[in-house]
């Protein structure tokens, strides 16, 4: 995924035709002073900064494509959880539809992965606009237009207050007021369908700029945590039974797993476009679980999220990803065989690591470098048992990072090889960050050597 300057972007009506586009653009729908905070043509050719959930997606030149028409529910997610008022477009072109409610379409809006508003392409021809939560489907307005497929069409959610209008191509087809929900990302859906997507935009013409979290956050304070009286888990605990899991759990509220162990989806290797084990909307709680192989993408949290007690006996792609809210918390548990990271922050504010131990990995932590979206990310690792990791966290000092440590217990590391803050150059998405130092600093590295055990 990339973000594109309005100046040299794709025109994203160029298929539809000339008509269409100064209909379009008549109504408001794309204008070159609009505040565009997100983009994504896939022309980089895969989908990162994107959430899957359920089908079978793949990016050919630079298109979208979800194939499995089999599919129930195929969904990409991106964004954040606090947007409010905003528009969202897309080109979608419908390649196939198992029966006339079959649907391809754009979403906005979405709490979760089944909590959203919908604008459908439906196999019956028509277009909907859709208040959708979970199996109950209100449909606010709609227009018969002889959708086929093959042919492409420009979708567009308008988000204003309670206020939800949808429109194909530049014409209004619907609009309506609902309070189904107030904030969410953007989405792209199919249902028993398969379709391509293209040209993504996200920007104010809904009735204003998406209140996307500040990219400078206030950092945590600067005091040393309180004692706590949990020590870090002396080991790893045994499955009380286990379940295999076909789907993404959604959580909202309080999901006890009672430590049972979760596991089955899919390869167990580092591919970004696997699902999530347990999906977590904001404010949830994940704990007393234990995660086994394979465990997909792990955790998302959409939002603040507390984990406690959750343990990953083979980190796939990575055990958790913070991608939307401010405050995210880990409590005890553990994580072990990741290849590459544990815990993945994208989104803005902190992370709270601790009472927790990590075997086996490349970082405990660390702060998107290269994500669509450049914040300032802080995290607090307090009482974690380290072994066989390489580094306990990596920042951008660039964009302001910070990392404070406190009683780091790192184990069977005599010459001192695992790093305890790496920095690196935060770059825009499609390039890769650059290493740049390690080591406390007083500014983005925080610690002490009193803060730093070795046994």
């Amino acid at each position: 995924m990339q973000e594109r300057r309005l100046p040299g972007r794709r025109p994203l009506l160029l298929a539809v035709g000339a008509g269409v586009t100064v209909a379009a653009l008549a109504a408001g729908m794309t204008s070159a002073f609009a505040a565009t905070v997100f983009s994504d043509d896939f022309t980089d050719g895969d989908t990162s900064g994107w959430s899957k959930s359920g089908g079978t997606w793949t990016v050919g030149s630079g298109v979208l494509n979800q194939s499995n028409a089999g599919s129930e529910l195929a969904r990409q997610f991106a964004g954040q959880t606090s947007w409010t008022d905003y528009s969202v477009q897309a080109r979608v072109r419908p390649a196939s539809f198992g029966s006339s409610s079959a649907l391809v379409g754009l979403a906005a809006r979405s709490t979760s992965s089944t909590k959203m508003y919908r604008l459908a392409l439906l196999g019956s021809g028509r277009a909907e606009l859709q208040a959708v939560n979970g199996s109950s489907i209100t449909a606010i307005g709609s227009a018969s237009l002889g959708v086929s497929t093959g042919t492409w069409y420009t979708l567009r959610i308008e988000t204003s207050g309670s206020t939800i209008r949808g429109f194909v191509n530049g014409t209004q087809i619907a609009s309506g007021s609902n309070s189904l929900t107030g904030a969410g990302r953007i989405g792209l859906v199919t249902a028993y369908a398969s379709g391509g997507f293209d040209d993504v935009l996200v920007d104010s013409s809904g009735g204003g700029t998406p209140t996307t979290p500040p990219p400078t956050t206030t950092p945590p304070p600067t005091t040393t945590p309180p004692p706590t009286t949990t020590p870090p888990p002396a080991g790893w605990p045994t499955p009380t039974s286990s379940q295999k899991v076909d789907a993404t759990i959604a959580v909202s509220g309080t999901f006890d797993g009672g430590l049972k162990r979760y596991y089955g989806i899919g390869d167990g290797g580092q591919s970004e476009s696997q699902d999530p084990m347990f999906e977590l909307a904001a404010g949830a709680t994940l704990r007393n679980v234990i995660i086994g192989a394979p465990a997909g993408d792990g955790v998302h949290c959409e939002g603040n999220c507390t984990l406690i007690n959750v343990w990953w006996e083979d980190v796939g792609e990575d055990a958790a990803t913070f991608r939307g809210g401010t405050t995210y918390t880990v409590d005890g548990g553990g994580a072990r065989s990741a290849s590459d990271k544990v815990f993945q922050h994208n989104g803005s504010g902190t992370v709270y690591i601790r009472n927790f131990r990590v075997e086996n990995a490349g970082k405990l932590y660390r702060a998107c470098g290269n994500c669509s979206t450049s914040y300032q990310r802080h995290v607090v690792i307090d009482n974690v048992v380290v072994r066989d990791t390489d580094a306990i966290a990596g920042i951008n000092t660039n964009w302001g990072d910070t990392a404070r440590f406190s009683r780091i217990t790192i184990v069977d590391d005599p010459d001192r090889e695992t790093s305890i803050c790496v920095k690196y150059k935060g770059v825009p998405k499609g390039s890769e960050p650059t290493e740049i130092g390690e080591g406390a600093d007083g500014v983005n590295c925080l610690y002490s050597p009193s803060d730093i055990t070795y046994q």
